[in-house]
């Protein structure tokens, strides 16, 4: 990736710690949605076929998810960047406090995500029933439409992220 400004922006080295965690934090979102799936759709705990399906289901890979990790983490980048790098005071790195920070607000995020049934069936459609889901392409623009609505933001490809005029 080239680098237009100055290495050490405090926005290009939390995109490096973000993109650094970027498969271990959506394996966890997988897991995370699956037991909130089967908590809202099997509330009583009895497997069958369908409930073991998912279960069961271990991701090979979780790239159909990429866009949407890039887009929160850019919404992240927008709520809570600036150019400055602060003073950390306790010995820690830059790279680890940033690390950190987004890996709690990844967390929480996603927590609250999980609480509405959309969310659920979107993630679900991109891992658990892809193969069979014909219509799994659009789960991507489900779950960017509940970025957009949640955080009341509009993700522009050539304007980046511009927060909604809400009247």
């Amino acid at each position: 990736m080239i680098r237009k400004f100055f290495p050490l922006d405090k926005n290009y080295l939390l995109e490096e710690a973000q993109l650094s965690l970027q498969d271990h934090l959506l394996y966890e979102l997988v897991e995370k949605v699956k037991s909130a799936y089967l908590a809202l759709h099997n509330p009583l705990g009895l497997m069958d076929d369908h409930s073991l399906k998912v279960a069961r289901y271990k991701p090979k890979h979780v790239k159909q998810l990429y866009a949407f990790y890039q887009n929160m983490a850019a919404v992240y980048r927008f709520k809570h960047g600036d150019n400055q790098l602060e003073f950390i005071w306790d010995g820690t790195d830059h790279q680890s406090k940033y690390r950190e920070d987004w890996t709690d607000t990844f967390h929480a995020w996603t927590t609250n995500f999980c609480q509405q049934r959309n969310f659920l069936l979107a993630v679900m459609d991109l891992t658990v029933f892809l193969p069979t889901n014909r219509k799994a392409h659009l789960a991507e623009n489900r779950m960017n439409s509940f970025i957009t609505q949640f955080f009341e933001l509009k993700i522009h490809k050539s304007r980046g992220i511009v927060e909604m005029n809400v009247a």
